[in-house]
């Protein structure tokens, strides 16, 4: 599942499309998620579509880690996101490769 690096974000905006290409998600999804979260969308172009910074691509980040990576609900997410303790965002790598060794461990035990 991607989780983007914005380290390595070269442009000071990003489209709906590009972010939600980058994610392998909907614009639809990420529409949602800004009413659904109360995220603001500091900027809009001519015609009125959504240009994120990249602080607003990580915060989108932070609920695509909490809701499509560690599987928490949206009620979850968004205590989560509200809470002052950040930790329960936790680095989604290593999350991600626990499962997976959680994952092989079983695959191993149905082979013998």
């Amino acid at each position: 599942m991607p989780v983007i690096d914005t380290q390595h974000l070269t442009k000071l905006y990003y489209s709906i499309g590009e972010l939600a290409e980058m994610l392998d998600v909907n614009a639809s999804l990420l529409r949602f998620w800004e009413k659904e979260f109360k995220l603001k969308v500091s900027k809009r172009n001519k015609k009125g579509n959504r240009l994120y910074s990249v602080k607003e691509i990580e915060e989108i980040n932070k609920i695509y880690a909490l809701v499509k990576v560690q599987l928490f609900t949206l009620d979850g997410a968004k205590k989560v996101m509200k809470s002052k303790d950040k930790s329960l965002i936790f680095d989604t790598k290593h999350s991600v490769a626990s499962k997976l060794e959680n994952i092989k461990t079983k695959l191993l035990n149905l082979k013998e």
